[in-house]
Protein backbone atom coordinates (compact mmCIF):
# COMPACT_ATOMS: atom_id res chain seq x y z
CA UNK A 1 0.00 0.00 0.00
CA UNK A 2 1.37 3.38 -1.01
CA UNK A 3 2.14 5.62 1.94
CA UNK A 4 0.51 9.05 1.83
CA UNK A 5 2.82 12.04 2.12
CA UNK A 6 2.19 14.21 5.15
CA UNK A 7 0.75 17.63 4.37
CA UNK A 8 3.18 20.42 5.23
CA UNK A 9 3.01 24.20 5.27
CA UNK A 10 5.10 26.25 2.77
CA UNK A 11 6.48 28.57 5.46
CA UNK A 12 9.34 30.94 4.75
CA UNK A 13 11.47 32.68 7.35
CA UNK A 14 14.12 32.22 10.03
CA UNK A 15 13.78 30.77 13.52
CA UNK A 16 16.58 31.90 15.81
CA UNK A 17 16.71 28.86 18.07
CA UNK A 18 18.44 28.70 21.45
CA UNK A 19 19.59 25.09 21.04
CA UNK A 20 19.57 22.97 24.18
CA UNK A 21 22.42 20.67 25.18
CA UNK A 22 22.30 17.07 23.95
CA UNK A 23 20.91 17.61 20.44
CA UNK A 24 22.85 17.69 17.18
CA UNK A 25 22.08 20.66 14.94
CA UNK A 26 20.17 18.40 12.56
CA UNK A 27 18.11 16.90 15.39
CA UNK A 28 17.22 20.43 16.51
CA UNK A 29 16.28 21.36 12.94
CA UNK A 30 14.07 18.31 12.46
CA UNK A 31 12.36 18.90 15.80
CA UNK A 32 11.51 22.51 14.95
CA UNK A 33 10.56 21.60 11.38
CA UNK A 34 8.05 19.12 12.81
CA UNK A 35 6.73 21.65 15.35
CA UNK A 36 6.17 24.17 12.53
CA UNK A 37 4.89 21.53 10.10
CA UNK A 38 7.27 23.14 7.61
CA UNK A 39 7.98 21.64 4.18
CA UNK A 40 11.64 22.58 3.85
CA UNK A 41 14.36 23.56 6.32
CA UNK A 42 18.08 24.02 6.82
CA UNK A 43 20.45 25.39 9.44
CA UNK A 44 23.35 27.81 9.36
CA UNK A 45 26.45 26.79 11.27
CA UNK A 46 26.47 23.50 13.19
CA UNK A 47 26.74 23.24 16.96
CA UNK A 48 28.08 20.12 18.67
CA UNK A 49 25.62 18.23 20.94
CA UNK A 50 27.52 19.52 23.99
CA UNK A 51 26.97 23.12 22.83
CA UNK A 52 23.97 25.37 23.44
CA UNK A 53 22.98 28.72 22.05
CA UNK A 54 22.24 30.49 18.82
CA UNK A 55 21.32 28.21 15.91
CA UNK A 56 19.56 29.98 13.01
CA UNK A 57 17.08 27.67 11.27
CA UNK A 58 15.94 28.63 7.76
CA UNK A 59 12.64 27.49 6.27
CA UNK A 60 11.15 27.56 2.78
CA UNK A 61 12.59 30.16 0.41
CA UNK A 62 14.84 31.43 3.20
CA UNK A 63 16.99 28.27 2.86
CA UNK A 64 18.55 29.88 -0.23
CA UNK A 65 20.36 32.33 2.05
CA UNK A 66 21.92 30.12 4.75
CA UNK A 67 25.44 30.71 3.40
CA UNK A 68 25.42 34.35 4.44
CA UNK A 69 25.33 33.50 8.14
CA UNK A 70 27.69 30.54 7.65
CA UNK A 71 30.34 33.03 6.57
CA UNK A 72 29.74 35.45 9.46
CA UNK A 73 31.92 35.85 12.56
CA UNK A 74 30.86 33.96 15.70
CA UNK A 75 30.86 34.72 19.44
CA UNK A 76 31.09 32.12 22.22
CA UNK A 77 31.06 31.75 26.00
CA UNK A 78 32.95 28.63 27.03
CA UNK A 79 34.43 26.71 29.97
CA UNK A 80 37.63 24.67 29.60
CA UNK A 81 38.69 22.05 32.14
CA UNK A 82 42.44 22.22 32.65
CA UNK A 83 44.40 19.08 33.53
CA UNK A 84 42.64 16.58 31.26
CA UNK A 85 42.92 15.82 27.54
CA UNK A 86 40.23 13.87 25.68
CA UNK A 87 39.85 12.17 22.31
CA UNK A 88 37.22 14.65 21.10
CA UNK A 89 38.72 17.72 22.83
CA UNK A 90 35.47 18.01 24.83
CA UNK A 91 33.77 16.21 27.74
CA UNK A 92 32.03 13.71 25.43
CA UNK A 93 35.33 12.00 24.60
CA UNK A 94 37.45 9.51 26.49
CA UNK A 95 40.16 10.92 28.78
CA UNK A 96 43.55 10.31 27.18
CA UNK A 97 45.78 12.01 29.78
CA UNK A 98 45.53 13.59 33.23
CA UNK A 99 48.25 16.03 34.28
CA UNK A 100 48.71 18.44 37.20
CA UNK A 101 47.80 22.09 36.59
CA UNK A 102 50.64 24.39 37.49
CA UNK A 103 49.48 27.43 35.51
CA UNK A 104 48.00 30.46 37.20
CA UNK A 105 45.96 33.31 35.79
CA UNK A 106 49.05 35.25 34.65
CA UNK A 107 50.44 32.19 32.81
CA UNK A 108 47.12 31.70 31.06
CA UNK A 109 46.88 35.37 30.05
CA UNK A 110 50.34 35.11 28.46
CA UNK A 111 49.40 31.89 26.66
CA UNK A 112 46.18 33.43 25.32
CA UNK A 113 48.24 36.14 23.60
CA UNK A 114 49.42 33.47 21.15
CA UNK A 115 45.85 32.91 19.95
CA UNK A 116 44.85 36.50 19.24
CA UNK A 117 44.74 37.71 15.65
CA UNK A 118 45.22 35.56 12.56
CA UNK A 119 46.50 32.08 13.44
CA UNK A 120 46.71 28.61 11.94
CA UNK A 121 44.53 25.95 13.53
CA UNK A 122 44.51 22.19 12.95
CA UNK A 123 40.89 20.94 12.97
CA UNK A 124 40.09 18.07 15.37
CA UNK A 125 39.72 14.51 14.11
CA UNK A 126 36.22 14.48 15.58
CA UNK A 127 34.77 16.90 13.02
CA UNK A 128 32.55 16.76 9.95
CA UNK A 129 35.39 17.72 7.61
CA UNK A 130 35.64 15.22 4.74
CA UNK A 131 38.69 13.16 3.79
CA UNK A 132 38.28 11.34 0.47
CA UNK A 133 34.52 11.60 0.88
CA UNK A 134 34.45 10.28 4.46
CA UNK A 135 33.75 12.45 7.51
CA UNK A 136 36.76 12.63 9.84
CA UNK A 137 34.71 11.75 12.92
CA UNK A 138 33.73 8.42 11.32
CA UNK A 139 37.39 7.63 10.68
CA UNK A 140 38.24 8.68 14.24
CA UNK A 141 35.62 6.30 15.65
CA UNK A 142 37.24 3.51 13.61
CA UNK A 143 40.60 4.36 15.20
CA UNK A 144 42.03 5.97 12.06
CA UNK A 145 44.06 9.18 12.47
CA UNK A 146 44.46 11.41 9.39
CA UNK A 147 46.95 14.23 9.11
CA UNK A 148 44.94 17.46 8.85
CA UNK A 149 46.04 20.59 7.05
CA UNK A 150 46.06 23.69 9.28
CA UNK A 151 43.51 26.37 8.43
CA UNK A 152 43.89 30.12 8.76
CA UNK A 153 41.37 31.60 11.17
CA UNK A 154 41.09 34.88 13.07
CA UNK A 155 40.52 35.25 16.80
CA UNK A 156 39.20 38.80 17.16
CA UNK A 157 38.97 38.57 20.93
CA UNK A 158 39.65 35.98 23.63
CA UNK A 159 38.89 37.24 27.12
CA UNK A 160 39.59 35.41 30.40
CA UNK A 161 36.52 35.77 32.64
CA UNK A 162 37.41 33.47 35.55
CA UNK A 163 39.67 30.64 36.76
CA UNK A 164 38.24 28.48 39.55
CA UNK A 165 39.22 24.91 40.50
CA UNK A 166 40.89 24.25 37.14
CA UNK A 167 37.80 25.54 35.28
CA UNK A 168 38.70 28.34 32.89
CA UNK A 169 35.87 30.54 31.59
CA UNK A 170 36.43 32.55 28.40
CA UNK A 171 34.61 34.76 25.92
CA UNK A 172 35.70 34.34 22.31
CA UNK A 173 34.95 36.28 19.13
CA UNK A 174 36.27 34.54 16.03
CA UNK A 175 36.00 34.01 12.29
CA UNK A 176 34.07 31.23 10.59
CA UNK A 177 35.72 27.82 10.66
CA UNK A 178 37.10 28.21 14.20
CA UNK A 179 36.97 25.12 16.40
CA UNK A 180 36.72 26.13 20.06
CA UNK A 181 37.55 22.50 20.96
CA UNK A 182 40.87 22.87 19.16
CA UNK A 183 41.53 26.13 21.02
CA UNK A 184 41.02 24.26 24.31
CA UNK A 185 43.32 21.42 23.25
CA UNK A 186 46.04 23.74 21.93
CA UNK A 187 45.93 25.98 25.02
CA UNK A 188 46.22 22.93 27.26
CA UNK A 189 49.30 21.76 25.37
CA UNK A 190 50.94 25.19 25.66
CA UNK A 191 50.25 25.21 29.40
CA UNK A 192 51.57 21.63 29.69
CA UNK A 193 48.53 20.27 31.50
CA UNK A 194 46.03 19.51 28.76
CA UNK A 195 42.50 20.90 28.50
CA UNK A 196 39.10 20.19 26.99
CA UNK A 197 35.74 21.94 26.59
CA UNK A 198 33.10 21.20 29.24
CA UNK A 199 30.62 23.94 28.31
CA UNK A 200 30.12 25.90 25.10
CA UNK A 201 27.45 28.45 24.28
CA UNK A 202 27.21 30.39 21.02
CA UNK A 203 26.11 33.91 21.88
CA UNK A 204 26.24 35.58 18.48
CA UNK A 205 26.57 35.21 14.71
CA UNK A 206 27.41 38.36 12.80
CA UNK A 207 25.15 41.06 14.23
CA UNK A 208 22.57 38.55 15.52
CA UNK A 209 22.65 37.98 19.28
CA UNK A 210 21.41 35.21 21.56
CA UNK A 211 18.95 37.66 23.18
CA UNK A 212 16.76 37.28 20.07
CA UNK A 213 16.75 33.47 20.18
CA UNK A 214 13.77 31.28 21.13
CA UNK A 215 14.33 28.37 23.56
CA UNK A 216 13.08 25.03 22.26
CA UNK A 217 10.89 24.60 25.38
CA UNK A 218 9.04 27.80 24.52
CA UNK A 219 8.25 26.48 21.03
CA UNK A 220 7.13 23.14 22.43
CA UNK A 221 4.85 24.87 24.95
CA UNK A 222 2.85 26.55 22.18
CA UNK A 223 -0.17 24.52 21.10
CA UNK A 224 -0.27 24.89 17.31
CA UNK A 225 2.10 25.26 14.35
CA UNK A 226 0.40 28.59 13.55
CA UNK A 227 1.33 30.00 16.97
CA UNK A 228 4.91 28.78 16.57
CA UNK A 229 5.17 30.23 13.06
CA UNK A 230 4.53 33.70 14.50
CA UNK A 231 8.03 33.51 15.99
CA UNK A 232 9.63 33.26 12.54
CA UNK A 233 11.60 36.32 11.46
CA UNK A 234 11.99 37.73 7.93
CA UNK A 235 15.19 36.36 6.43
CA UNK A 236 16.57 39.83 5.62
CA UNK A 237 16.38 40.76 9.32
CA UNK A 238 19.27 38.40 10.15
CA UNK A 239 21.45 39.74 7.31
CA UNK A 240 21.34 43.41 8.26
CA UNK A 241 25.13 43.84 8.31
CA UNK A 242 25.01 43.72 4.50
CA UNK A 243 24.15 46.93 2.61
CA UNK A 244 20.80 47.51 0.91
CA UNK A 245 20.14 48.38 -2.72
CA UNK A 246 16.64 49.69 -3.47
CA UNK A 247 15.38 49.29 -7.02
CA UNK A 248 12.67 50.96 -9.03
CA UNK A 249 9.84 48.65 -10.21
CA UNK A 250 11.32 48.70 -13.73
CA UNK A 251 14.83 47.75 -12.56
CA UNK A 252 13.36 45.08 -10.28
CA UNK A 253 11.45 43.64 -13.25
CA UNK A 254 14.62 43.17 -15.32
CA UNK A 255 16.57 41.88 -12.31
CA UNK A 256 13.92 39.19 -11.74
CA UNK A 257 14.42 38.14 -15.38
CA UNK A 258 18.05 37.37 -14.49
CA UNK A 259 19.57 40.58 -15.89
CA UNK A 260 22.12 42.86 -14.25
CA UNK A 261 20.75 46.35 -13.74
CA UNK A 262 22.12 49.84 -13.29
CA UNK A 263 21.00 51.73 -10.20
CA UNK A 264 22.36 54.31 -7.79
CA UNK A 265 24.00 52.75 -4.72
CA UNK A 266 27.61 53.90 -4.15
CA UNK A 267 28.85 50.46 -2.94
CA UNK A 268 32.03 48.60 -3.82
CA UNK A 269 31.81 45.15 -5.49
CA UNK A 270 30.31 42.60 -3.14
CA UNK A 271 27.08 41.16 -1.76
CA UNK A 272 24.02 43.36 -1.17
CA UNK A 273 20.42 42.89 -0.09
CA UNK A 274 17.98 43.73 -2.87
CA UNK A 275 14.66 45.51 -2.41
CA UNK A 276 11.94 46.64 -4.75
CA UNK A 277 11.03 50.03 -3.39
CA UNK A 278 11.51 50.52 0.33
CA UNK A 279 10.41 47.22 1.85
CA UNK A 280 9.85 44.39 -0.66
CA UNK A 281 12.81 42.06 -0.16
CA UNK A 282 13.84 40.28 -3.38
CA UNK A 283 16.91 38.36 -2.23
CA UNK A 284 20.66 38.78 -2.61
CA UNK A 285 22.61 40.40 -5.39
CA UNK A 286 26.19 41.27 -6.15
CA UNK A 287 27.62 44.63 -7.12
CA UNK A 288 29.91 44.06 -10.10
CA UNK A 289 33.11 45.87 -11.06
CA UNK A 290 31.21 48.15 -13.45
CA UNK A 291 28.75 49.13 -10.70
CA UNK A 292 25.79 47.19 -12.06
CA UNK A 293 23.91 44.87 -9.71
CA UNK A 294 23.54 41.20 -10.67
CA UNK A 295 20.89 38.86 -9.22
CA UNK A 296 22.38 35.96 -7.29
CA UNK A 297 19.94 34.45 -4.73
CA UNK A 298 16.41 35.65 -5.43
CA UNK A 299 13.41 34.44 -3.46
CA UNK A 300 10.66 32.93 -5.57
CA UNK A 301 8.02 35.06 -3.87
CA UNK A 302 10.11 38.20 -4.21
CA UNK A 303 8.81 39.51 -0.91
CA UNK A 304 9.51 39.45 2.79
CA UNK A 305 8.98 35.91 4.02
Amino acid sequence: MKRQRRHCDPLSGVMLLDKPVGLTSNQALQTVKHLLNACKGGHSGSLDPIATGLLPLFFGEATKLTQFLLNADKRYWTVFRLGQSTTTYDSEGEVTATRPVGAGRRDIERALERFRGEIEQVPPMYSAIKHQGEALYKLARAGVEIEREPRRITIHEIKLLSLENDLLTLEIACSKGTYVRSLAHDLGEILGCGAHVVQLRRTGIGHVGIENAVPLERLQALETPVERARLLQPVDSVLHELPDVHLTPLAAHYLKQGQSVSTQHGFKPGWVRLYEGDTRFLGMGEVQDDGRVAPRRLLALGENP
